[in-house]
């Protein structure tokens, strides 16, 4: 039907005063698509609601006020609660890591005792392999060598005279001393040790010349005996004179007793520590390889002894070759400096430099025990619980081990160490038989953990404590965390 262009209505341009013929009376300014009124209904003109209608349709000034009191209580609330899981932060108990000196931090490296053997004059011979090896031994994480194997090193004229090894004990100490190496003199084994006299005022100087032409040289300290009765009170005025802030000089006395004479001088005015170290060896000076049990037993006895003072710690006797892995687990995760011997790290040393073919071959057929040693390293760097946490023994219950075969069987060795809410928990299995683990003997761990390390370096990713098994002479590092937490 055609439109009747005449008609007023729905979708019309055409507002009061528009005559039927279309013309414009008036204005053309009412709005579109307004429907007309219903027969009965009074028109009337929009028109946008007022304040107090705005207040009337909200349900009056007292819903408006209503509104802003819980506006009000909302941030009142959540002010709250910031401002109590602030207090629970600042309140609750958090370890503070304590500053360590040096030669706490540092993993020391003991040389090999023929360093300076057959060393003619005018030849640099192993003290050059040596020095060319430090960067080497940096990338492993070493950073303090223990110097041994000369008849006394303390035996020096008045000017400074040595006539065998003197000039190669100086280079040594300049390189190491620019490769950020720390030199520790070793003089436990030698013989009278300080005898020379240097005649002072009329008054006899018998090792502090000795001593401060060595530490004038650049020496970081000495380790000594607990039969020598060098850590004297004399001594350590000496060693602080040449001291300043992160160059400590140290004494290390190396524990060959049961019991150590006293370490400190306390009275009314004074209380001096006279040693810094107190160095301990795991396994007994013994001229025969000790036995599992052996092995087993003094490592237990270490881990069930408390020390109120700093540790060091080296292996000592030789032990069979297929403890050795789990003997540098043990050593590099006991609380503690550990000391590395030379023939542990051989491959790294490569003998004196003259064979590099044979260097060669014992690097190869060591990969997977420098890996180990180089993760162990940077894992104590880099990780306080490894470095300076807690340390807790966890007896084994054979009881608790339903697949004990029998009374003879060694347990497993275990303890943790902790730094906050951070755990690493360290299994040693010393005994010739593959010991699944029963974690009921600790049921305060957490259950699950990552592999940090183990002595065959073949495990890693994640694992659940009562799924684990240690093979013969097995030691694995397991960082602990709990369930939903990746830290």
């Amino acid at each position: 039907m055609p439109l009747n262009v005449g008609d007023t209505g729905y979708g019309s341009v055409a507002g009061p005063g528009l005559s039927s013929s279309g013309a414009a009376s008036s204005s053309e300014t009412a709005a579109l698509l307004v429907p007309e009124p219903q027969f009965g209904e009074e028109a009337h003109e929009w028109r946008p609601m007022s304040k107090e209608e705005l207040e009337e349709s909200a349900g009056g000034p007292g819903w408006r006020r209503l509104r802003w009191y819980l506006v009000v209580l909302f941030w009142l609330v959540w002010l709250a609660m910031l401002a109590i899981a602030v207090a629970v932060i600042l309140t609750s108990p958090r370890p503070v890591a304590t500053p360590l000196a040096w030669w706490q931090e540092s993993l020391f490296f003991q040389l090999q005792p023929d360093l300076f053997t057959g060393t003619p004059p005018g030849s640099s011979g192993a003290v050059e392999a040596l020095c060319d090896q430090l960067p080497y031994l940096k990338s492993l994480g070493i950073s303090a060598l223990v110097l041994k194997g000369f008849s006394d090193p303390l035996n020096t004229t008045e000017n400074g005279e040595h006539p065998a090894i003197l000039p190669y004990v100086q280079h040594l100490l300049n390189e190491s001393n620019k490769a950020g190496f720390k030199l520790v003199l070793d003089v436990c084994d030698v013989q009278h040790f300080g005898d020379q006299k240097v005649e002072s005022e009329g008054t006899s100087d018998d090792a502090q010349y000795a001593l401060r032409f060595w530490l004038s040289q650049g020496v970081a300290g000495f380790l000594i005996c607990d039969t020598d009765a060098a850590f004297t009170q004399k001594w350590r005025h000496i060693l602080e004179e040449f001291s300043k802030e992160d160059e400590e000089r140290i004494v290390v006395v190396k524990q060959t007793r049961e019991v150590l004479p006293p370490l400190k001088v306390s009275s009314q005015h004074l209380n001096i520590t006279l040693v810094d170290v107190v160095l301990k060896t795991v396994l007994p000076e013994s001229p025969d390889l000790p036995s599992d049990q052996q092995v087993a037993n003094a490592i237990e006895t270490h881990l069930q002894t408390p020390e109120d003072t700093w540790l060091g710690w080296m292996i000592g006797c030789k032990a069979r070759s297929d403890l050795r892995r789990l003997l540098l687990v043990l050593l590099m995760t006991l609380p503690g400096s550990p000391v590395v011997q030379y023939d542990q790290l051989e491959a790294a040393q490569g003998g004196n430099g003259s064979e590099l073919p044979d260097f060669t071959h014992k690097l190869k057929s060591r990969h997977s025990e420098m890996s180990l040693f180089k993760s162990l390293s940077h894992s104590r760097a880099r990780e306080e619980a490894l470095l300076f946490g807690s340390f807790t023994f966890l007896p084994f219950n054979k009881s608790s081990n339903a697949t004990e075969s029998s009374s003879s069987s060694l347990p497993i060795l275990a303890f943790l160490r902790s730094w906050g809410c951070v755990h690493f928990l360290v299994l040693l299995n010393v005994g010739p038989e593959v010991r699944p683990l029963n974690p009921t003997w600790a049921p305060s761990l957490p259950e699950a953990g990552v592999f940090v390390a183990s002595s065959a370096m073949d495990r890693l990713g994640a694992v659940t404590l009562d799924k684990l098994v240690l093979q013969p002479r097995e030691a694995v590092v397991v960082k602990l965390f709990e369930p939903g937490s990746y830290s």
